[in-house]
C-alpha cells in the first residue's frame, strides 16, 4: 500500500487487481472491493482478459507481474498494441515446473527477453531474469520493504506482557512463525523440528490446511491471524523468529517479508535456503540470521536451539539485521521503478 500511494503520487500509477481465486488469500484478508474502495490511491478491478488488452490504450505504460496466468501475456499483448512501453515485476527466481508451466515457457521467455524494462524482487530475482535476457542493464532491483516506522516501532515491555497474558503463553522463550499453514512454508518441516527443541513455546500466527498439525503439536500454540497493527507485539515478543520455507515445482518463497518485520524488531531470523530473502542477501548466514538446508528439520531444529541457548549471538544477529533491514525501504523501491520507467521511455 505505501509503494503503491508514492507511485501514485509521483506516476500517476492506477492499481488494477484482477484473480478471483484465493490460493495464496487467507479468507479473512480477501474482501477485495472494501480494501479497493479505502485505498488512498486509484485502484480498481480489472474485468478479464479483454480488458487486460485495453490497459495498453487507455494507460502510457503497463507494470505487470509474473502471475496470474494469461492476464500476464494478454496485458503484454495490449502494450505492444498500442505501441505502450512494458514492464515486469519479476519475483520468480526459478523455473516453475508443471504442464502448464512448460507449455506456457516459450511465452513467457518472449516477455522476459522483450519487456522494456524489468523490476526484480531481489539480487536473486535479477540474476535469473538476466539468465533469461542475456542481459542485467535494464533490470532494477526495487528492494522488498514494509512500514518500517510500524514493525521498527519501539514496543514496551507492557505490550509483550499483555500479549503474553492474552494469549496464555506463560514465561518460557517464544520462536515464531507468521504466516500462511501450508507445506510450502516449511510448516511440516517446522513440526518435525520441534520435536527436538525443549525449554520454548512454538506460536504459530496464521491459518491454513495445516492449523490441525499445529494445534496437535506439543509446545505449540496457534494464534489466529493478527491485524498488522498488532504484529511488532509478536515479533518483540518472540526470542527467535523462523521461516523455514522449502521449494515445490510450482513456488519458490520469492521474499518473504516476515524476515523485513523480525528484523526490523531486531529479532534474528531462521531461514531456509529456499527463502527469497536469503537467496537476496537480505539474511546473511552467521552475520543477519542462520540459514539452513530447506527441508532438513534437524538442522533447523539446532539452529533453533543454538539461538536459544546463546542470548548473546541472538543479540547480536538481531542488531546486524535490524541495520541492514534500514536499506529496504519504500524510498529505494520507488527509485527502482523511477530507473524503469525511465529506462524503457516511460518516465
Amino acid at each position: 500500500m505505501p509503494l503503491f500511494e508514492r507511485l501514485a503520487e509521483r506516476h500517476g500509477v492506477e492499481v488494477l487487481c484482477y484473480g478471483g481465486g484465493r490460493r495464496y488469500v487467507p479468507g479473512w484478508s480477501a474482501d477485495l472491493d472494501s480494501q479497493l474502495a479505502a485505498a488512498p490511491f486509484p485502484a480498481r478491478r480489472l474485468g478479464g482478459l479483454a480488458a487486460a488488452i485495453d490497459i495498453g490504450r487507455r494507460h502510457r505504460a503497463v507494470i505487470a507481474p509474473f502471475a496470474g496466468g494469461a492476464i500476464l501475456p494478454a496485458a503484454y499483448a495490449g502494450a505492444r498494441r498500442h505501441r505502450r512501453p512494458f514492464l515486469l515485476w519479476a519475483s520468480v527466481w526459478a523455473a516453475p515446473r508443471s504442464l502448464a508451466h512448460d507449455l506456457g515457457r516459450p511465452l513467457v521467455r518472449h516477455i522476459y527477453r522483450h519487456s522494456d524494462a524489468v523490476l526484480a524482487y531481489g539480487e536473486h530475482v535479477r540474476r535469473f531474469v538476466a539468465a533469461q535476457r542475456g542481459r542485467d542493464s535494464d533490470v532494477f532491483v526495487a528492494p522488498q520493504a514494509v512500514e518500517a516506522e510500524l514493525f521498527g516501532r519501539t514496543v514496551e515491555r507492557e505490550e509483550v506482557e499483555a500479549f503474553r497474558d492474552r494469549h496464555a503463553l506463560g514465561a518460557a522463550p517464544i520462536v515464531l512463525y507468521a504466516g500462511r499453514l501450508v507445506a510450502a512454508k516449511g510448516v511440516d518441516v517446522l513440526l518435525a523440528a520441534w520435536r527436538s527443541v525443549e525449554g520454548a513455546t512454538l506460536v504459530a500466527i496464521g491459518d491454513g490446511p495445516l492449523a490441525g498439525r499445529v494445534r496437535a503439536t506439543p509446545g505449540a500454540r496457534l494464534i489466529d491471524p493478527l491485524p498488522r497493527s498488532e504484529l511488532p507485539v509478536a515479533y518483540a515478543a518472540a526470542a527467535v523468529v523462523v521461516l523455514a520455507s522449502v521449494p515445490t515445482p510450482r513456488f519458490r518463497e520469492p521474499w518473504g517479508m516476515v524476515c523485513n518485520e523480525a528484523l526490523h524488531q531486531g529479532r534474528p531470523v531462521v531461514a531456509s535456503d529456499a527463502v527469497g530473502a536469503v537467496a537476496g542477501g537480505l539474511v546473511r548466514d552467521g552475520d543477519t540470521g542462520l540459514v539452513v538446508p530447506a527441508g532438513d528439520a534437524p538442522a533447523l531444529a539446532g539452529a533453533i536451539g543454538r539461538l536459544l541457548a546463546d542470548p548473546e549471538l541472538a543479540a547480536r544477529l538481531g542488531a546486524r539485521g535490524r541495520g541492514a533491514v534500514g536499506a529496504y525501504t519504500y524510498d529505494a523501491m520507488v527509485g527502482a521503478f523511477d530507473r524503469a520507467l525511465a529506462a524503457a521511455g516511460a518516465a
